[in-house]
């Protein structure tokens, strides 16, 4: 823990005054033009990836970047009402849903009960995603050319992952109808930790394309 006290002590005399004009600014008001929704994983840290100062991204973090479906219940959600609050009331232009490499929320999909058996919580979130393993075990069973190795299953996981969690948002009635009017956009990426690349869903294309590139890399499997 020393170094978490050394890091705010280091805020305080140098991070802060580098931005002590934007924090007195955003002190009052937030008004962030993008809800970013990722993995909590320790090695994906949104404002580094995109280079965003703070105020600009509404963050919600949970085990592999889940979007549960929209439900009106008496009950506690909390990443159903962060996303709530960012498109209601912060009127966030955006919404990323970010995926990454050796995601170990998608590895937990081909794991068994006994795997599983002290973590049931984590079991249970992740059967929102149970369409994701579904979708790469047909993909691998109905093509005899698609033998899958353990490095592309896990990659096919993460990047159908994203885009069932998109699917996901569509429940949303408020967002369907930003979407229907043109008020919002929604993207999904894929971050690769290893290289520093992201990779952005082409929904027109149905591939990933790598972000920034001259020449934009499309594979449509994956």
């Amino acid at each position: 823990m020393d170094n978490l006290f050394e890091g705010v002590i280091n805020f305080g005399n140098s991070g802060y005054k580098k931005y002590s004009e934007l924090f007195k600014k955003i002190g009052v008001k937030q008004n962030p033009h993008t809800l970013f929704i990722g993995c909590s994983d320790s090695r994906v840290v949104p404002t580094l990836i995109t280079g965003s100062l703070p105020g600009e991204l509404f963050v919600v973090r949970n085990i592999a970047n889940i979007v549960p479906f929209y439900r009106s219940v008496n009950e506690f959600l909390a990443t159903t009402s962060a996303i709530e609050f960012a498109v209601n009331i912060l009127d966030v232009k955006n919404i990323v849903v970010c995926g990454h490499s050796n995601c170990g929320g998608c590895k937990a999909l081909y794991m068994t009960d006994e795997d599983l058996k002290n973590i049931p919580h984590t079991k249970k979130w992740l059967e929102l995603a149970k369409d994701v393993k579904k979708t790469v075990l047909n993909l691998a069973a109905g093509n005899n050319n698609f033998n899958l190795n353990e490095k592309e299953r896990e990659l096919l996981t993460e990047r159908e992952n994203v885009k069932e969690q998109i699917k996901h948002l569509y429940s949303y009635p408020y967002i369907k109808n930003r979407l229907i009017d043109k008020k919002i956009n929604i993207y999904g990426w894929h971050y690769i930790i290893e290289t520093g690349e992201v990779y952005n869903y082409s929904f027109d294309k149905n591939c990933y394309e790598k972000i920034n590139e001259a020449v934009l890399e499309c594979n449509l499997i994956f």
